[in-house]
């Protein structure tokens, strides 16, 4: 995962100017630590910081076309770049970068090429032929990318606020979907896909195309010439990921070339479910397993280094980012440059325990919107800044543009939480990996219950954090955050010491403006009270916390098959059982 920096027609061209620009670039350096590269053209900068994923040998950026009139720097990777090259046969191709066809489909096909990609990426082009540049960014935000302003009239484009926070007036999180033309000097949506609207889809479910799309995704992210491994908590979603990975070991060169063993990584306290639950995981899969400790103490120590990463002070998103960055040191240590995730379930399955409360399935489908558009101001801000902090890139396949497609399609009917036929959490999901024929993993495995990443490295790091801020907040300046922090005011001693670290490194009102606010309610969602309005008298977002359905809600529901066909449920299709059996 790559750190790139644009500044766009500034009135500076000086060697000074060029200096600030390497220097401002050098504050992505964590992102991409193997090499760095400077693209100027008269009042136009284009910065680099390169991760080498693909082709480390040639690949280095910024990238261009034959003649070097159109200049791309380039964050994230793009899957199909050999399809993409094979319908560009009149170009020649520098590099070995699966990036390069950027400049290329945009000699093509001008501005419209970005619904093209499948991958994930937020770049910046500029065509120095009319001194015109568009940026765009992925489709659900899995890179990040900031736009900023400056007095001068310049536009910034950067991986991090870090890097253009300081010089510009005014900046915020580029949208996912959208792509900025400088013709038009606005954002629009290039991603439009038939959910986005919100309409309630009717496809019925299919549980094999559902499994088929979900290891395409899966297979499409081993693209790599570094070592990797898959992050596995022990979870349905990581370990889905690891058990689709492990089949396809024989058959993927990236597999053959870095060993015929799958290496995977979990972290949590000692004695945490998360260890006991991947431990397990991985010895049935066989995998390479790597187990890493870390104490509430040495959390706490790295939480100021975590929040200057991550740059957000969303409680839930640093209680779970510490153990990722923590993880992600010790990865690299390894060797390990990539590593495969599964972020994106909870959002469009609705996975988090909330969604036992949706009362209809108009509902449960527009909250799975909603939360998929969310997604990166969250999750996937988490895990590409948590990883990116020591130069590790995470690739999520559940948020893949075809399987969302799939997936999002489905009626959501079938994906509402039914205790009286035996369906929860993300029963669609399990159901479709449920092969007795040839199990992708224990029946226990892929009917456990969902639990938070910060609760699953240990319920003490949560209270660990809360007794440390409680410590370093008292009463009164707690009474008086309204008057401190009258945006997004913290309403927990918690949020309010993570808001002061923040503030220190991101003290501009267009920063804070960057992070969701209002007061935490249960699950970090409105929505959750409005379907109980119990739920508002917990302000702690963790799942565990505040939510009564954990552990003892579905003690009879390890086996579903046959509850399905109860009366008043959707009919299932004809030979599902058997088909779902019969695919390896």
């Amino acid at each position: 995962m790559c750190g790139i920096l644009a500044v766009l027609g500034c009135t500076d061209n000086s060697q000074a100017k060029r200096s600030r620009i390497i220097e401002l670039s050098r504050r992505l350096r964590h992102r991409g630590p193997d090499w760095s590269g400077l693209h100027c053209f008269e009042d136009c900068y284009l910065a680099h910081q390169r991760l080498a994923i693909v082709d480390p040998a040639s690949g280095d950026q910024p990238l261009y076309n034959e003649d070097k009139t159109v200049v791309v720097t380039v964050n994230g990777e793009i899957y199909n770049h050999k399809e993409l090259k094979a319908q560009l046969k009149s170009h020649t191709f520098r590099t070995g970068s699966d990036c390069e066809v950027i400049a290329h489909l945009y000699e093509e096909h001008g501005e419209d090429f970005v619904d093209m990609l499948d991958g994930m990426f937020s770049f910046v082009l500029l065509d120095t032929r009319d001194k015109s540049f568009i940026a765009a960014r992925d489709a659900i935000g899995i890179t990040p990318l900031y736009i900023g302003w400056g007095l001068d009239g310049s536009v910034w484009f950067a991986s991090e606020m870090k890097a253009l926070s300081d010089d510009c007036e005014r900046f915020m999180s580029f949208l996912p979907g959208h792509i900025y033309s400088s013709k038009q000097g606005a954002l629009r949506r290039w991603y439009n896909p038939p959910w986005f609207s919100e309409q309630i889809p009717s496809t019925p479910y299919d549980p094999l195309a559902l499994r088929k799309a979900f290891e395409k995704a899966v297979i499409k992210r081993l693209m790599t010439d570094v070592p990797f491994g898959v992050l596995l908590s022990g979870g349905l979603d990581s370990s889905l990921v690891a058990a689709v990975a492990s089949r396809h070991l024989a058959d993927s060169e990236a597999f053959q070339q870095w060993g015929s063993q799958l290496h995977t990584f979990c972290i949590g306290l000692e004695g945490s479910p998360d260890l006991k639950a991947a431990r397990e995981v991985a010895d049935y899969l066989r995998t390479r397993h790597h187990q890493f400790h870390f104490t509430v103490q040495e959390g706490i120590d790295a939480l100021e280094e975590v929040i200057y990463h991550v740059e957000t002070y969303d409680v839930t998103t640093i209680r779970a980012s510490t153990p990722m960055f923590l993880m992600s040191r010790k990865i690299k240590s390894l060797g390990v440059k990539m590593v495969i995730s599964g972020e994106g379930s909870d959002e469009i399955f609705g996975g988090y325990l909330y969604f036992h409360k949706a009362p209809n399935k108009e509902e449960f489908h527009q909250e799975t919107c909603r939360k998929i558009k969310a997604l990166h101001l969250y999750d996937c801000l988490r895990a590409n800044k948590s990883t990116s902090a020591w130069g590790v890139e995470a690739r999520v396949p559940f948020l893949d543009k075809e399987f969302i497609n799939i997936a999002m399609s489905i009626d959501p009917e079938w994906k509402m939480i039914r205790p009286d036929l035996g369906r929860i959490e993300k029963w669609v999901l399990r159901n479709a990996f449920d092969d007795e024929k040839n199990p992708y993993l224990p029946k226990h495995i892929l009917y456990r219950q969902k639990e938070q990443f910060s609760d699953g490295v240990g319920y003490s790091w949560i209270d660990g954090l809360k007794d440390h801020a409680n410590k370093q907040v008292t009463d009164a300046m707690l009474m008086n955050a309204s008057f401190v922090y009258p945006e997004n005011t913290p309403s927990t001693k918690e949020a309010y010491y993570y808001r002061t670290i923040f503030e220190k490194f991101f003290p501009k009102n267009s920063a804070r403006s960057t992070v969701p606010g209002g007061p935490s309610v249960a699950c970090s969602t409105a929505k959750a009270v409005e379907w109980d309005a119990a739920w508002s008298k917990n302000l702690d977002p963790s799942g565990r916390a505040a939510l009564g359905v954990h552990a003892a809600a579905y003690e009879e529901t390890v086996d579903t098959k046959a509850a399905d066909l109860k009366n008043g449920s959707p009919q299932k299709p004809q030979g599902m059982l058997e088909k779902t059996a019969a695919v390896a």
